[in-house]
């Protein structure tokens, strides 16, 4: 069953396929020269056992070289570049029309019209990436997909979150369409971030309650209110258990466990929630980074610093953020390395000041942040682990009625070695 391109962490036959490509790019002066400056890769294995290989759009100004798969439709870009802007969109009308691709059942259709059945127009580069370019490839020669992965090579950007040699998942905005038509009649494990079938998800445990509050440890892997899919939110059991209304005065990512607060009223929610627009709320995360060996020597036990970094969202890969220092919101993150290990993994104490979506993420996987991604961040270049190693370990804040200063706090679990090597 072929792995969903969306939410993944690639199978060790991938990382290896990968590794090989890596070590042919670094020794030849030429393929290095070309991609030096940084490309989105991608590998996809084939039922026979064999493996192919594709970049994201041009590289050194080419879109064919030897040994990567060729482009869906190969274009002059200058062509779009050099015309108005009414005229190159007319040109990508056009353009999208000659993208005509396969899907696993053997039909045809071009990217403006897979776009068109869903009220969209294909956003510039669709159809460029790595992984269309592959199931092309494979649908064109009659080969069936087996396992497939997209990786960064080269310099990270300053905007993006990337890592060379790491996996990231298909973007969601030029990819998500066109790989749901190209996949289908194509056997695709669910995405893991849709279904609790995937998911080992333990109890909440609750640490605290009385007749206006509730504090709980969420686990990692259930939403902490309802959201689009169907999941089970902590929010929905929570007032199952207690058998009454309850409001959430905060947000953790679904990936990420750890202490949060609801309340029984209104009047409590708006309490606790202007605490924290107040910044009177203290919280901790306790992360786990999974760099490489060497990367040890980056940090030692007592480092401190302070990461600012600005956020948006990456509009054509929801729901990952980006660094942009024109638009985005100020984050700042305080940080303190509290363990060190020879493997490269770094716990490091975690405080921020701002509360933006997936912060804590990026700044640990940023090259301008910490520069090693959480274990288990299948977002931003994680290693594999059963679940993303983030907890909001420490929360203090008032009490609603009795004003008390309450503190409540939990530990991360342990992983052992085997936990890094757990397919999903």
């Amino acid at each position: 069953m072929l792995n969903n391109p969306f939410c993944y962490f690639p199978r060790p036959e991938i990382e290896a396929a990968a590794k090989s490509l890596i070590d042919r790019i670094d020794s030849s002066d030429y393929l290095k020269d070309i991609f030096k400056e940084g490309k989105m890769m991608g590998v996809l294995q084939l039922e026979d056992n064999t493996f192919i290989y594709a970049f994201s759009g041009t590289a050194g100004g080419r879109s064919i070289i030897e040994g990567f798969v060729p482009p869906i439709y190969e274009f002059d870009p200058a062509t779009i570049i050099s015309h108005s802007h009414n005229q190159s969109i007319e040109l990508q009308h056009d353009l999208f029309e000659k993208y005509v691709v396969l899907n696993g059942l053997g039909e045809k259709r071009s990217i403006l019209n897979i776009f068109a059945d869903k009220g969209l127009i294909p956003p510039a580069g669709t159809g460029d990436c790595a992984a269309p370019k592959l199931l092309q490839y494979a649908f064109l020669n009659g080969h069936k997909p087996i396992s497939m992965g997209e990786f960064w090579y080269g310099e990270s950007p300053s905007k993006e979150v990337r890592r060379s040699g790491s996996f990231y998942p298909s973007c969601t905005g030029k990819c998500g369409p066109l790989l749901s038509w190209m996949l289908q009649g194509v056997d695709v494990e669910p995405n893991p971030l849709e279904s609790d079938l995937l998911w080992d998800i333990q109890n909440p445990i609750i640490l605290f309650e009385d007749s206006e509050l509730i504090v709980v440890e969420k686990p990692s892997g259930m939403l902490a209110v309802p959201g689009r899919s169907s999941r089970k939110s902590l929010l929905t059991w929570l007032e199952e258990y207690s058998g009454c209304e309850v409001f959430s005065c905060h947000r953790l990512d679904m990936d990420t466990s750890g202490v949060m607060v609801f309340a029984k009223s209104k009047g409590s929610q708006s309490y606790i929630q202007r605490q924290f627009e107040n910044r009177e709320v203290n919280k901790n995360y306790i992360a786990r980074l999974g760099g490489e060996i060497g990367d040890y020597k980056r940090y030692k036990i007592g480092d401190t610093g302070k990461i600012i970094l600005p956020l948006t969202l990456d509009y054509y890969d929801r729901p990952r953020q980006c660094v942009d220092f024109e638009t985005g919101k100020p984050a700042v993150t305080q940080y303190e390395i509290v363990g060190v290990e020879k493997d490269g993994t770094i716990e490091v104490l975690l405080t921020p000041f701002t509360g933006r979506t997936h912060q804590l993420r990026v700044h640990a996987a940023h090259k301008s942040g910490l520069g090693i991604p959480i274990i288990g961040d299948r977002l931003y270049g994680g290693k594999r682990a059963p679940r993303l190693m983030l907890h909001a370990a420490k929360i203090t804040f008032r009490h609603p009625t009795t004003f008390a200063r309450m503190t409540f706090s939990t530990k991360i679990q342990q992983l052992s070695p085997n936990d890094l090597n757990v397919t999903l």
